[in-house]
């Protein structure tokens, strides 16, 4: 039985239009979001039938498999919600005090996140995200699906910076890109992931 499920979006294809086309969005959402949870599945499947065989000698590439797919399903569940027809402007409240507390202002935020953004290497995100042992917002470069964030780390806000997501758009012109979806950056969803990661991790330590 499939364990990960594909989520719907929730908007239409062409909601997010001008800034990401429809037919970017179906491609994005049904065909490569719906690779990443068959790869997940598939993944699990192996590593289920390995431990019942008693042969684990894939285990090694299974483990590679189940980390990048899983990595794409978790990546893009949270970058849909990041996304919103009605999203733009600035974070108000308490993302905005975070924001203002741990990047100087939201100008510098935008700068600092739009330059780890446009300078991934390859494929990979761009992601804010709460750093639970230090308490803090840190902007961190997610390479490929899985590789170069910390153990602990929670993302709250990511924009997928692979070829897939922008190139039917914006050809290479990746500034471009990351310019047009401030636009429709969905603040709310954002803030109620801080304040669901700064609860859930507050007062957590590293043991020794």
């Amino acid at each position: 039985m499939a364990i990960y499920t594909l989520p719907d979006l929730p908007y239409d294809f062409a909601a997010l239009e001008p800034h990401i086309s429809g037919k970017i969005m179906e491609l994005h959402h049904d065909k490569h979001h719906q690779a990443y949870v068959t790869g997940a599945n598939a993944a699990l499947e192996g590593l289920a039938e390995a431990r019942d065989s008693g042969n684990l000698a894939n285990v090694n590439k299974l483990e590679k498999d189940l980390a990048f797919n899983l990595g794409g399903h978790v990546n893009h569940s949270i970058f849909w919600t990041n996304l919103s027809p009605n999203g733009g402007g600035q974070p108000e409240g308490e993302l905005q005090a975070a924001i203002d507390e741990y990047f100087g202002s939201f100008e510098k935020f935008q700068a600092h996140f739009t330059a780890a953004a446009t300078g991934i290497q390859g494929s990979g995100w761009a992601v804010l995200s709460w750093d639970s042992i230090g308490q803090r917002l840190i902007i961190q470069q997610l390479f490929d699906q899985q590789s170069n964030t910390a153990q602990g780390t929670i993302p709250i806000f990511q924009l997928d910076m692979w070829e897939h997501a922008f190139y039917l758009d914006y050809l290479n012109v990746k500034a471009d890109y990351v310019k047009a979806v401030w636009n429709i950056a969905d603040w709310q969803n954002v803030a109620q992931r801080l304040d669901v990661a700064r609860k859930q991790t507050n007062g957590l330590l590293v043991l020794s």
